[in-house]
């Protein structure tokens, strides 16, 4: 009996902390579950290209893995590249986390793929103020196609629209208008027509408005969110994102092309000066990286290397300005078609490619004609640098003796006998031998003019 005793508080104590671990246990569980009950939150302010769909692909994976409530996309793009897009989509529409689209501020717009994002996305919503539509597939390059090629990008471009737009149960037919017809809608239109879910003046707008409202994901099922109080987290771009980013802007990408060029080419007329060098690889390997994610024509750099050509040709020819304006305009030219890209935002703009041009072509043939004349020049220095300088006799020539020039006593040889103090100046150079010719005008040497 006394050892029965004994044992009860040792039992009573395990007990008491097993209770307590397990307590301790579902409150960290808890507490991780409300964690991560968040709202992941993006800024898109840009063009649709590679860059934008690796951004909204990574935030998708980080909220599937935050296991957050939701991930809020903020847009505002004037469009972009179709193959970007449908990347993006297929992100979405594959995402386990629901995705919010909001085209915010006011004055933003989800124009031609971006409104293809909207109408796959599980809420759309717009601000006040905002537009979207105007989605019809653009030729690259504003080029023309035969009606049989225009009409499969149209079908194709419609048939992507009308697959997203009836997975998510919105309007169908005024959604492939916006791809046929190029309309445009503004935030109150979209609403009315169900294009979209809500418009919100803010973001909590929007959040109290779907609050436990139900909406379609892609598979056909219905759910819900709670949104309202829930925390919002910003995920930002990395660095590595945020400098292609800006590389991505056809005429950054354009302007760094220039720049190396130029760089490399004062490398080539002054080697040994490195920096130059330096810098020309360092701008046209970013540039090539760049042209390389985009719609690039690279026979567009075939025009800018042309113009090169005529800028050197103008500094040999000298054909008084003719050559360095055909240069500006190949260049200008060749900067307005490397990139073809479907919308205005993504090409060089005239006023850029101005902007480089016509410096570049100035300064490149400006270095040209120094280097040119430079070569032209008579050589000062060495023994081929003494033809032509005139000296005294320092001793009598018969013909054989010696002759001060440029500082320096030297052996000579002269045509005709030659007294001391003679001027003459050296026809050529022979070894360390100079022939010289005398000067009409005599003058008689200086006590200092000996050499020891």
């Amino acid at each position: 009996m006394v050892e029965e005793r004994a044992t009860c508080p040792s039992v009573l104590m395990r007990n008491t902390l097993i209770l307590r671990l397990v307590f301790w246990l579902a409150t960290a569980s808890l507490l991780c579950f409300s964690a991560s009950a968040e709202v992941l939150k993006i800024v898109v302010n840009d063009t649709i290209q590679p860059i934008t769909a690796e951004y909204i692909s990574r935030a998708i994976d980080e909220a599937q893995r935050r296991n957050d409530q939701a991930l809020l996309i903020e847009l505002n793009t004037p469009g972009g590249l179709i193959d970007s897009t449908r990347n993006i989509i297929e992100k979405i529409t594959a995402s386990k986390v629901p995705v919010i689209l909001y085209v915010t501020p006011s004055g933003s717009r989800a124009g031609s793929a971006g409104f293809f994002i909207l109408e796959s996305v599980d809420i759309a919503a717009m601000a006040p103020g905002t537009n979207a539509g105007a989605a019809h597939p653009v030729v690259l390059g504003g080029g023309k196609l035969d009606d049989v090629m225009k009409e499969k990008m149209e079908n194709d471009a419609a048939a992507l629209m009308r697959s997203v737009a009836s997975k998510r149960g919105r309007n169908v037919d005024v959604a492939e208008s916006a791809v046929r017809a190029s309309k445009s809608f503004t935030e109150q239109e979209a609403l009315s027509q169900h294009l979209i879910d809500y418009v919100a003046s803010s973001e909590e707008d929007l959040f109290r408005q779907a609050e436990g409202k139900g909406f379609k994901r892609f598979n056909g099922e219905t759910a819900t969110l709670k949104l309202t109080g829930q925390p919002v987290v910003f995920f930002d771009m990395t660095l590595k994102e945020h400098i292609l980013a800006y590389l991505m802007n056809p005429n950054i990408a354009f302007l760094l092309l220039a720049i190396g060029a130029l760089s490399l080419y004062i490398e080539f007329n002054h080697p040994g000066a490195v920096i130059p060098g330096t810098v020309g690889v360092v701008f046209i390997l970013l540039a090539i990286f760049a042209l390389n994610l985009l719609p690039t024509r690279f026979a567009a750099l075939v025009l800018i290397l042309g113009a090169f050509a005529l800028f050197a040709a103008e500094a040999k020819f000298a054909t008084h300005g003719v050559l360095t304006i055909g240069g500006i305009a190949l260049i200008t030219i060749g900067g307005l078609l490397l990139v073809d890209a479907p919308i205005p935002e993504m090409r060089v703009h005239l006023v850029t490619a101005l902007s480089v041009s016509i410096p570049l072509g100035l300064i490149t043939a400006f270095l040209m004609s120094i280097a040119l004349k430079a070569r032209r020049n008579k050589v000062v220095t060495g023994v081929q640098g003494l033809v032509g300088e005139t000296g005294i006799a320092q001793t009598t020539l018969s013909p054989q003796g010696k002759v001060f020039v440029h500082g320096e006593l030297w052996d000579a040889v002269s045509s005709s006998t030659l007294p001391v103090g003679q001027l003459v100046i050296v026809r050529s150079v022979d070894g360390l031998v100079l022939q010289v010719d005398p000067l009409s005008v005599t003058h008689s040497p200086k006590p200092t003019a000996a050499v020891i």
